[in-house]
């Protein structure tokens, strides 16, 4: 991967906070450091908030992940891949390890031209709202009064310790659930796998059956749950409309001690 610059500006963070435990394993030995960092620098440098960087750098080393990376690289070679390679970690780039406090989990990136930026859920300002995203906004104004918002980019949300993420992190144009059981199911179990761990609790909000799947990785000791039916008009109105995920949310961060999420885009 080939760095490139974002106008997305990550938020501000305190590095001197992070989980030291978790965060600063040291490899085990320098021929293993070597390989990472250039495992990182070759794929990945630029694309991850630091503190990811250095909790994911095993996933690097494992076989699935390079049985993915060959998989894309064929992939892109007869067919267009989404979202831009520069924005497939958006939402790792954006957030450390550290501020998440709420993970939306969805199911693939839009397969649409233009429409996904690596953020679970959101376009870029200028896109036309996919319907998911409008009965996001749907949903938004019942359960808060917020109407919906002119553009769907949902950076505001992320800002504020909103992890935006999808199962699966890249799909091929205009083919749905495309790229699903390539390898990156095992990249986003390892990142619910590394939030598990934190003592500080996060809500879990799992939109869709692809994203329930990741409930028995969770810690509910720790950790909360709000699970509805996908936004999809498919599946909507069997259990999304009117879930008031939004206000739940809220309350419960509230509970756990947290600032609540302001929801306006």
């Amino acid at each position: 991967m080939k760095e490139k610059s974002t106008s997305e500006d990550k938020p501000k963070s305190d590095k001197a906070k992070s989980t030291k435990s978790v965060t600063e394993k040291s490899p085990a030995n320098p021929a293993e450091d070597s390989q990472i960092k250039m495992i990182i620098e070759k794929n990945l440098q630029g694309f991850l908030d630091p503190t990811w960087e250095v909790l994911l750098r095993e996933e690097f080393l494992k076989p699935y992940w390079s049985g993915l990376q060959e998989f894309l690289e064929a992939e892109s070679k007869d067919h267009i891949i989404y979202p831009p390679i520069e924005d497939v970690f958006s939402a790792f780039k954006l957030i450390s390890y550290d501020q998440v406090k709420v993970v939306i989990l969805g199911q693939d990136p839009y397969h649409g031209r233009g429409e996904a930026h690596g953020l679970a859920f959101s376009v870029l300002p200028g896109v036309v709202l996919p319907p998911s995203l409008r009965n996001i906004y749907k949903e938004l104004e019942s359960d808060l009064g917020i109407p919906p918002a002119k553009h769907g980019h949902l950076i505001h949300w992320a800002k504020q310790g909103v992890l935006l993420l999808n199962t699966v992190l890249t799909v091929r144009a205009d083919r749905v659930n495309s790229h699903q059981g390539k390898g990156w199911e095992y990249f986003t179990d390892a990142v619910i796998d590394l939030l598990v761990k934190r003592d500080k609790p996060i809500v879990f909000v799992l939109w869709g059956n692809n994203a329930k799947k990741k409930k028995s990785r969770i810690d509910l000791a720790k950790h909360v749950v709000v699970e509805s039916a996908h936004p999809s008009p498919l599946s909507a109105r069997n259990g999304f409309f009117g879930s008031k995920p939004f206000s739940k949310i809220n309350q419960l961060l509230e509970q756990n001690g947290e600032s609540p999420i302001d929801w306006n885009v």
